[in-house]
């Protein structure tokens, strides 16, 4: 028997599975779907997967931040392949695959994400018009390629540095009032400064 499922690469949960099953079930940030992922880059109703064919067919549902297939952002149906990487916006990644279940066997969750080298899939490449072709295309050498490294949000060090700031700032101010004996005449509500 085989079955379906998500592994998490990237986003809020990386290494958690999601088992597919079903004949329709929708991807999105709303707890109500079959794959529910709890990110602001998800849509509350992102994606839907139908099962047809012994395969899942996958669309988008007019998400905010699109779906991808291999880097390509839908504009329709696709049907998915073991090896597929699905992308949910920017941050989240899934690798689509394949298990071989044996019916009396325990299911294993979390996923324990592991090294693995797919055999490259011939994808057609088309050059840009001015492209020039080299005399010698060095051989594939099989080693995966890296991902591109994605966007660092740089919001939580700036908000960082202006707490550290704050903080700086307050620690010098009652430094400078208890240096220069100033306590009763900032704050005359303190015990004592009458």
């Amino acid at each position: 028997m085989s079955q379906f499922q998500f592994a998490m690469r990237s986003g809020p949960t990386p290494g958690v599975t999601f088992p597919l099953d079903g004949d329709q079930l929708t991807i999105g940030r709303d707890a109500s779907n079959g794959v529910a992922i709890n990110d602001a880059e998800v849509s509350r109703k992102h994606s839907r997967m139908s099962f047809q064919g012994g395969k899942y067919v996958l669309e988008d549902l007019g998400s905010t931040n699109g779906t991808f297939v291999n880097g390509q952002r839908l504009s329709g149906p696709v049907v998915l392949k073991p090896g597929d990487v699905v992308s949910l916006g920017e941050q989240i990644v899934l690798m689509y695959d394949a298990i071989n279940m044996d019916p009396g066997a325990t299911m294993a969750t979390p996923y324990k994400p592991s090294v693995r080298i797919d055999s490259p899939r011939a994808q057609p490449v088309t050059p840009p018009a001015a492209y020039v072709q080299p005399a010698v295309t060095p051989a594939y050498s099989g080693m995966p390629v890296a991902p591109a490294a994605k966007k660092t949000n740089m919001l939580p060090f700036f908000i960082g540095g202006g707490v550290l700031l704050f903080i700086c700032m307050c620690g010098g101010f009652f430094w400078w009032v208890d240096y220069t004996y100033r306590w009763c005449a900032l704050f005359p509500f303190i015990s004592g400064c009458h």
